[in-house]
């Protein structure tokens, strides 16, 4: 059972899966966040005519949901090279990268050993297609303990405490992308319909500063100080990684973000944009904690992990969406 989920591990970590997925995700969030404004639309026409709304001012709110949703997943696909460039960090390989790699690697391998049959149509296929679950187990037990095996698929790393906060800035400024984002496509909405944008930009600012602080940048932090904590007492185990960061997310994210990012708009943002006008307070509610999906990633990532990876901006662009409708429960 425990060679089996490291082996899906090792399936999921296949360097050419994370490439594919990472090049297809533009496609993926363009498809989904079409599906889900279509069936926004659907809804809310088929509402309007039972209630017998009018039909403009729904299509009014139809196009504004689309500007937003639009900017903040377009803004969310430009967040990891915008972020990779600012910490200078290595972007992810592109696909025909890990195919020259995987090609080298291979090639060299099998030149200087002896191979099977089986195991050599799998490492031909895996030069440039990603290897089926049963395949990365032939491997495994095969050439498990090889040198050549953790360079084809790299074992997940433990982040070292010096590299903890640079991978935590790198976070942070992606996640603070899509709100960004959002919180401008919100507004470029409200022009465009030649609605008051003044009137609104104040509950867009603090919806923005309420889904970075809280379902953001302190759990990254909350993460890293736990990460930390383990370093100095020299706990490597991945599970106990896991566990001790998940607490710091709760303890600084879940718990204190919240409130934190509840003072910041009350006492800094509201006064600098309407002095008359009073924040909304903002609730965590049970959607925040479904937000918090993207702290399994946090965890995920710094505990080494790079299939997560392609994925943070499908769970980056929703706090981007909710800052630009401007969302205070």
């Amino acid at each position: 059972m425990i060679n089996n989920i490291k082996t899906f591990g090792k399936f999921l970590d296949q360097p050419i899966l994370i490439a594919k997925l990472n090049k297809k995700m533009p496609a993926i969030m363009a498809i989904g966040s079409g599906f889900a404004l279509s069936k926004y639309t659907k809804d809310n026409f088929k509402k309007a005519n039972e209630e017998k709304k009018d039909i403009k001012l729904v299509q009014k709110e139809i196009l504004k949901k689309g500007i937003i949703l639009s900017s903040a997943v377009v803004s969310a696909l430009c967040a990891p090279k915008v972020a990779s460039f600012i910490t200078k960090r290595t972007p992810l390989d592109t696909v025909e990268k890990v195919k020259e790699k995987n090609k080298e690697l291979i090639d060299t391998f099998v030149k200087n050993h002896k191979i099977d049959s089986g195991n050599i149509k799998i490492l031909n296929k895996a030069k440039e297609q990603i290897l089926s679950f049963k395949e990365v187990k032939s491997l495994n037990e095969k050439y498990g303990k090889n040198e050549f095996f953790k360079k084809l698929i790299p074992d997940p790393e433990n982040i070292a405490a010096k590299d903890i906060f640079s991978e935590i800035g790198y976070l942070s400024i992606y996640g603070a992308i899509p709100v960004v984002g959002g919180i401008l496509g919100g507004i470029g909405a409200d022009i465009v319909q030649k609605n008051d944008y003044k009137k609104n930009i104040q509950d867009k600012i603090c919806e923005g500063i309420y889904q970075y602080l809280a379902n953001i940048f302190m759990c990254n932090i909350g993460a890293g100080v736990a990460l930390g904590i383990l370093e100095k007492l020299k706990i490597t185990s991945k599970s106990a990684r896991a566990i001790g960061m998940t607490t710091g997310i709760i303890l600084t994210g879940v718990i204190g973000g919240s409130k934190i990012a509840n003072k910041v708009s009350e006492k800094i943002i509201c006064p600098m944009i309407s002095k008359n006008q009073k924040p909304k307070e903002r609730k965590p509610e049970l959607m925040d904690l479904g937000l918090h999906t993207d702290d399994i990633a946090t965890v995920s990532l710094l505990s080494g992990l790079k299939w997560i990876e392609p994925a943070l901006p499908i769970l980056y662009s929703i706090s981007g969406y909710k800052a630009g409708i401007g969302y205070r429960n």
